[in-house]
């Protein structure tokens, strides 16, 4: 888990400086049904909660379901009026808790699962949702660059 936690940690440095290094439009939304750049930082925030609570529930249980409608919340919390500061030290902070839960994750529940699918039973592991957590955020911070 610790190579995941480095990718994690790699990946926030490097965000974070290049949001200091490059003029981004934060505001603008492509189509009125897509994203703003703001708007994929708070999705990123809602992901980063969800996966949280996935990675400590199955530190101590199984087989449970996690899921969320995404584009309800991103409207229901107005990241698109949030102040930009206060958004990316959102996604900082919850990032990091993550990279701790990580670093310290039980070896004998690395295997454990949960169902993170809306429609039907798919069950994961910890190590899946991990990895797959990082290609997500990977994904959609390269949306921003």
């Amino acid at each position: 888990m610790y190579q995941v936690a480095d990718k994690l940690t790699h990946t926030i440095k490097q965000f974070t400086e290049f949001t200091h290094k490059q003029p981004i439009d934060w505001e603008c939304k492509p189509l009125s049904e897509k994203w703003s750049n703001k708007e994929i930082i708070g999705h990123l925030c809602d992901s980063a909660q969800i996966n949280l609570q996935r990675f400590v529930r199955c530190t101590y249980e199984e087989n449970f379901k996690l899921v969320y409608e995404q584009n309800e919340w991103v409207k229901v919390q107005r990241y698109q009026e949030m102040h930009l500061p206060d958004l990316l030290q959102l996604w900082h902070l919850l990032n990091l808790q993550i990279d701790r839960v990580l670093r310290g994750y039980p070896e004998n529940r690395l295997q454990a699962q949960c169902d993170n699918n809306k429609h039907e039973v798919s069950l994961h592991t910890v190590e899946w949702l991990a990895q797959d957590y990082i290609k997500h955020l990977e994904h959609h911070l390269n949306q921003i660059k």
